[in-house]
């Protein structure tokens, strides 16, 4: 049975009195579309966090068929999630990961509802909740930034996102991207410290943004319009195409 505080939205009024009803509230969009497999697991884990995180109000939004919220949202693939408090924009992730919408709902609405301890009998002393969640290792946050650099050929780590960049650099660098027709991902650095930080040294880079193409550091902002200029981005793009195709044969 659905929480109560998952709710499918059914149109663009829907939708704005549900967001205004509490700004203060953490609210996590989840945007999908029946053809597209991923979206039927991933609605699942929204239903599973919804009970998990019940201060949060986590709203299905049909991309398609309510097309006005996806293209104020800047919507372009699905499944996407994006968290919200009130109407500010806190998390926006395009994709299903599961393990990143576990941390930014973590960060920004504290731990969730459900523990693996034994409940306390009644003649048993009352434990405290943890105040934090377990704390990562090196290697586990090393292995995270792996993982992300592996979400897709392209991904851009960036501080903010393509919609609202948080500084002039990954604003250019996601207009140059745009103009080159590149389809990427993204991670905005600043919804996890720990992999920001890790980042630096796993790529030996010490700012952001970073560019990762095919699991590789590319480099910042001067590097990619260098490779613009002398038409290596364009040569780079390409040859990752061919093997795509060969791949595909």
């Amino acid at each position: 049975m659905s929480s109560s505080n998952l709710v499918s939205v059914t149109s663009p009024d829907h939708f704005k009195s549900l967001l205004s009803a509490d700004l203060n509230r953490v609210s996590c969009l989840n945007f999908w579309a029946p053809w597209a497999e991923p979206c039927a697991a991933f609605n699942k884990v929204i239903e599973e966090k919804s009970s998990q995180f019940p201060s949060v109000l986590f709203l299905n939004i049909e991309a398609e068929e309510l097309a006005d919220i996806s293209e104020s949202f800047e919507i372009d693939a699905v499944p996407s999630f994006l968290l919200l408090r009130g109407h500010t924009l806190l998390a926006r992730h395009s994709g299903s990961d599961a393990t990143l919408l576990q941390t930014v709902l973590t960060q920004h609405a504290g731990t969730s509802s459900t523990s693996s301890a034994p409940l306390a009998t009644s003649n048993a002393t009352p434990q405290a909740p943890s105040a934090e969640p377990r704390q990562r290792t090196e290697e586990e946050i090393v292995a995270r930034c792996h993982e992300l650099m592996n979400k897709h050929k392209v991904v851009l780590f960036m501080k903010g996102n393509p919609t609202a960049p948080k500084c002039g650099f990954s604003r250019q660098t996601v207009g140059l991207l745009r103009e080159q027709g590149v389809e990427f991902a993204w991670f905005d650095i600043f919804s996890d410290e720990e992999v920001r930080q890790t980042l630096k040294k796993v790529n030996d880079w010490p700012t952001f943004p970073q560019i990762i193409v095919k699991g590789e550091l590319v480099g910042g902002l001067d590097i990619l319009r260098e490779m613009i200029e002398n038409g290596e981005w364009q040569e780079l793009m390409s040859a990752e195409e061919e093997d795509g195709d060969e791949k595909a044969e």
